[in-house]
């Protein structure tokens, strides 16, 4: 290559430089950090995670309220940590699609793929999607035999206070869709979350140590639990929320771990539930660990050909991977159900196995009406309880732990 062309790349790369700063100096006068002048490439090949990086890195810095935005396009990001505290509020506008490697072997990190941490008052919403490629991964997964295996969550939030997630969607993920952690005060709103029935491990939205989450007006439709409530999760609030496939809305399991925080304080109300494994249900590990869990209301549901609409099992040990002999330990207090209706798949609508050490206190359940629509036998729906001396208000279909 001869000086003059030399010469010509040196100055059209300077150009280059040129244009990309004077485009982030602009973006900067009005507070929007567009990922397309930091370098992506909305191609759906070429890895944008720097380029996200840096453009959140900028917008943090800001002094005033700032905008993240990924306009309309696919951005392939092997994975991303978007990470506060930022000088003043902070939003992260999704447009477009943000797409995850596939399979496993190409993962920047085994447990996250995408992380916003220790922010306050931050936004996301945008109405755009992130893909996991859960399809290429979910044949690696051996969860069922290895209780320690590492699959990455698909996007975490963890230490966000006093913040909203609205108008996003989270698709096939490879483990769990939505994972909160040392929250405080976090809605998430209009949020649709799929994958298949069959998926696993795909949980849509799991809680933990966090307290004043709400979740409403969303549809959760994957391969486990809709919602789940982990170990010192406090004061959530599930409403209006269409859940099925899936496992249903569950607290638990709880007592496999030492050192586990009690969960208090949960509120699901006016939700519906179509061809889901279980509707609502409280799950404790028998040989537990010592735990409390209380202060539950269920309320308003609809139950559409659910397997299992009501649950409280203290004898939950998938795989046989404990010692069922064993009461658990966790004491269960203060549960309402109040308003449950619809269909139910297996005869037994209404199952409550509280521990034989401690049993369940303070259950409260009225105006059930849940009728048995399997086709592998006739007659109505039943209940069966252990353990427990609930209250019993209004209606009753099934006839409850009579």
């Amino acid at each position: 290559m001869d000086y003059s062309s030399c010469s010509q790349l040196l100055v059209l790369a300077i150009l280059v430089l040129f244009t990309l700063a004077q485009n982030i100096i602009n973006a900067a006068s009005n507070g929007v950090f567009n990922v397309i002048d930091f370098g992506a490439m909305a191609d759906g090949i070429r890895d944008n995670s720097k380029a996200f990086e840096n453009a959140w890195r900028e917008a943090c810095n800001w002094n005033t309220y700032s905008t993240v935005l990924v306009p309309p396009g696919k951005y392939f990001v092997t994975s991303a940590v978007f990470k506060g505290p930022c000088k003043a509020p902070i939003s992260f506008q999704l447009q477009g699609l943000i797409l995850a490697p596939p399979g496993l072997s190409k993962l920047a990190d085994k447990e996250s793929w995408i992380t916003f941490e220790s922010l306050r008052s931050f936004t996301l919403t945008g109405g755009g999607t992130f893909h996991g490629q859960g399809r290429t991964a979910w044949p690696e997964n051996q969860c069922h035999k290895n209780s320690n295996c590492q699959l990455p969550i698909s996007i975490r939030f963890n230490k966000l206070n006093d913040s909203t997630i609205t108008g996003v969607q989270s698709v096939d993920s490879k483990f769990f869709h939505i994972n909160i952690l040392g929250c405080y005060n976090l809605k998430l709103n209009k949020i649709n979350i799929s994958a298949p029935d069959d998926s696993p491990n795909t949980d849509g939205i799991h809680i933990g140590r966090s307290n004043g989450i709400e979740i409403s007006n969303s549809i959760i439709a994957t391969g486990d639990d809709c919602v789940s409530l982990g170990d010192g999760s406090q004061n959530v609030l599930v409403s209006d929320v269409s859940c099925g496939p899936g496992h249903g809305i569950s607290v638990g399991s709880l007592g496999k771990y030492k050192k586990e925080e009690d969960v208090v304080g949960l509120t699901v109300i006016n939700c519906t539930f179509t061809g889901t494994s279980n509707g609502v249900r409280i799950k404790t590990w028998p040989d537990s660990e010592d735990g409390k869990a209380s202060n539950f209301t269920f309320e308003d549901l609809f139950m559409n050909n659910v397997e299992n609409p009501i649950v409280i099992d203290q004898e939950y040990c998938p795989h046989n991977q404990c010692n069922i002999k064993v009461p658990s330990r966790v004491k269960i207090s203060n549960v309402r159900f109040r308003n449950i209706r619809g269909t139910s798949l297996t005869k037994e609508a209404v199952r409550i196995v509280c521990s034989k050490e401690i049993p369940c206190q303070n259950v409260e359940i009225g105006d059930i009406n849940l009728v048995y629509n399997g086709i592998d036998d006739k007659g109505p729906a039943i209940s069966s309880c252990s353990n427990v001396k609930p209250t019993l208000v209004g209606k009753q279909i099934p006839a409850t732990c009579v």
